[in-house]
């Protein structure tokens, strides 16, 4: 029986558990800087837990910025640790949908700003880097790919281009936590059809990224908090539909 499933406290999952002992395990150098992580079917054998919860454990690493993923190739530590920089949102604080509604409201009152004060600084080449993320996330959804690193490069370029680096340094600490797919990606928040949400929400962002590209500050305010406003009802409504399956089968 490994150490995960004996010594598991109560109303706490085995992701949780695993998150926790994966972050002391990086930051006190049993895995070192730079180097490349156990595979998921090894971390499944060595702490006898599904491959749901290794996934779920990674992702939440990813998004503290811990571990980078390769596809294709692994998972590997960064090569430097993130500060500590006293304000924090760890990835393990959020753990609910109002947790995440606490989050986007956050991101409102931030990222509204942000969109209008990038669409009157922008450079062209900063312009470019959000279409390009656009591009990234439509090739991901078509691939079944997940969107959530494409959909963070778009918000952070547009923090970029504000050219406050402390936008830039607020976005980047707060990682894709902010994304809302990032914490809620489990089977219990059902999308009727997840590729029409993707090209939705990348709808927007397409609109967000014309009025900044036109150096229209007030549509793109407007734009970046109608995505965020509907970001809240979308997630109100896989929340709403998933306490109502879970109605049914009792």
């Amino acid at each position: 029986m490994s150490v995960i499933t004996a010594a598991r406290p109560p109303r706490r999952s085995l992701a949780q558990d695993l998150l926790v002992l994966m972050d002391e395990r990086i930051r006190t150098g049993h895995y070192a800087l730079g180097g490349r992580m156990p595979t998921e079917s090894e971390l499944m054998l060595e702490h006898g837990v599904s491959r749901t919860v290794v996934r779920e454990t990674l992702s939440r690493l990813q998004q503290a910025g811990l571990v980078i993923t390769r596809h294709g190739i692994g998972s590997f530590v960064t090569e430097e640790l993130p500060r500590d920089t006293g304000f924090n949102i760890s990835p393990a604080e959020i753990e609910t949908i109002l947790d995440v509604l606490h989050l986007l409201e956050l991101r409102a009152s931030l990222e509204t700003e942000t969109a209008g004060l990038a669409a009157a600084r922008r450079t062209d080449a900063q312009v470019a880097q959000m279409y390009q993320a656009l591009k990234e996330f439509e090739e991901s959804a078509r691939g079944d790919v997940d969107t959530v690193d494409a959909d963070f490069k778009f918000h952070l370029a547009i923090a970029e281009a504000t050219q406050n680096p402390h936008f830039y340094s607020l976005m980047r600490h707060l990682g894709t936590t902010v994304i809302p797919r990032a914490r809620l990606n489990s089977p219990k928040i059902v999308m009727e059809d997840k590729l029409a949400y993707l090209e939705r929400v990348n709808r927007e962002h397409r609109e967000i990224c014309d009025a900044i590209a036109r150096g229209d500050t007030e549509s793109a305010r407007a734009a970046m908090r109608l995505h965020l406003i509907n970001s809240r009802e979308r997630l109100r409504r896989a929340a709403e539909a998933d306490a109502a399956a879970a109605s049914a089968t009792k």
